[in-house]
């Protein structure tokens, strides 16, 4: 609460806090699917101003969280050729694989270098035509047009010793995952906000009349989040389902087309293993057939080598279905912490776990 008390708009948080307690009459479930979400909501206690009758649950938000080991091991293989410059957005470097990260990779030697966009990987590609340089590509719709421009430029501009190891995933199919579960308890969700700001939200139109739930597209600030929840929970106490746009600052119907027309040029979508939930049908991204040369999976012919995941004892799968929260998790704050993770969900910027370790954790959860 502390973060509230310095927000710019805190009166108006409390004042929406107050409406939703007023709008509710019985108890409902509402999941935030984006993991920035998820850090505003801890961050500023968004979750301890609701009624108790509303319970937020944290969804699969978060690319890194969800990116499969066998994919982390097959970057640390490319890291470790002596002829790969492996470049990769720095949360990617602590995720583990089945045994090892990018970080020991590059401690090993290998060329592992942190960049804040494709382009600069290109640039790289471009600067050092002897070097095979190699782009992790993870995200959610929100990150695939900057990684479909640099394989469009790449195309156009000739360069050959430049490729993408891509692990591209797409939030629908995994809001139709966690409704499709037996257990599930989801009754409505807060979608996320920059994700529709690239594809629009008429492809929710379908999931929220098949299942019945209520899909708001929400931004980040706590104002908007508050919004999100009262749109959805007055939605759900009149019984209707219907998806509806509270960050229409930036958001439209459509999306943005440009963008949508790259992405859907130069990749398609492909089944995706998602860490901790398993392979999901047509929820991710490939590079179509038009840029295959530019798949380092094809390029350096990584085949599926990894050994079985040992079982740490991680509960994150749990927590990206939404069906536990870190502070439940036994590991939590003791044998796994930002510098010695046991799961993805205590590394990447947008983990849930990260989030309440940052935020939440009390006293004797502190390590020594």
């Amino acid at each position: 609460m502390k973060y509230l008390d310095d927000y710019r708009d805190g009166e108006a948080v409390r004042r929406l806090a107050d409406a939703i307690d007023r709008a509710v009459t019985r108890p409902w479930t509402i999941m935030e699917v984006c993991g920035g979400q998820t850090h505003s909501i801890v961050r500023f206690g968004l979750d301890t101003l609701l009624p108790k009758e509303i319970t937020l649950v944290h969804g699969p938000g978060c690319p890194v969280c969800v990116t499969p080991a066998r994919l982390v091991d097959a970057a640390i293989a490319l890291a470790r050729r002596r002829e790969v410059t492996l470049c990769s957005f720095g949360d990617m470097l602590r995720v583990p694989g089945t045994r090892d990260d990018l970080f020991r990779a590059k401690s090993e030697g290998g060329d592992v270098r942190i960049v804040y966009s494709p382009m600069d990987a290109l640039e790289i590609a471009v600067n050092h035509p002897a070097r095979e340089v190699v782009f992790f590509a993870v995200g959610f719709e929100t990150t695939a047009p900057a990684n479909a421009m640099a394989v469009h430029q790449a195309k156009a501009r000739g360069v050959r010793n430049f490729s993408i190891l891509c692990s591209h995933v797409l939030v629908p199919p995994a809001m139709e995952a966690v409704l499709a579960a037996p257990d599930n308890r989801v009754q409505g969700f807060l979608a996320a906000g920059h994700v529709c700001a690239i594809m629009g939200w008429e492809e929710y139109l379908p999931i929220a009349a098949r299942h019945r739930v209520p899909i708001v597209v929400t931004g980040f600030e706590p104002v908007d989040l508050l919004q999100g929840v009262l749109h959805c929970v007055r939605q759900l106490e009149e019984g209707r389902a219907e998806v509806e746009n509270q960050y229409a600052r930036w958001v439209r119907r459509e999306g943005n087309p440009a963008a949508r027309d790259l992405v859907r040029e130069v990749f398609e979508v492909i089944p995706r293993e998602w860490r901790g939930i398993g392979a999901l049908p047509s929820s991710g991204l490939g590079l179509s057939e038009a840029y295959a040369d530019f798949d380092a999976a094809r390029r350096f012919a990584l085949d599926d080598q990894s050994e079985a995941e040992t079982d740490s004892g991680c509960v994150s799968g749990l927590i990206l279905q939404g069906r536990l929260k870190p502070e439940e998790c036994p590991h939590f704050g003791a044998g796994c912490t930002p510098e010695h993770p046991l799961g993805a969900t205590m590394v990447s910027d947008e983990g849930a776990c990260a989030a309440y370790y940052r935020y939440r954790r009390s006293e004797r959860e502190v390590p020594a």
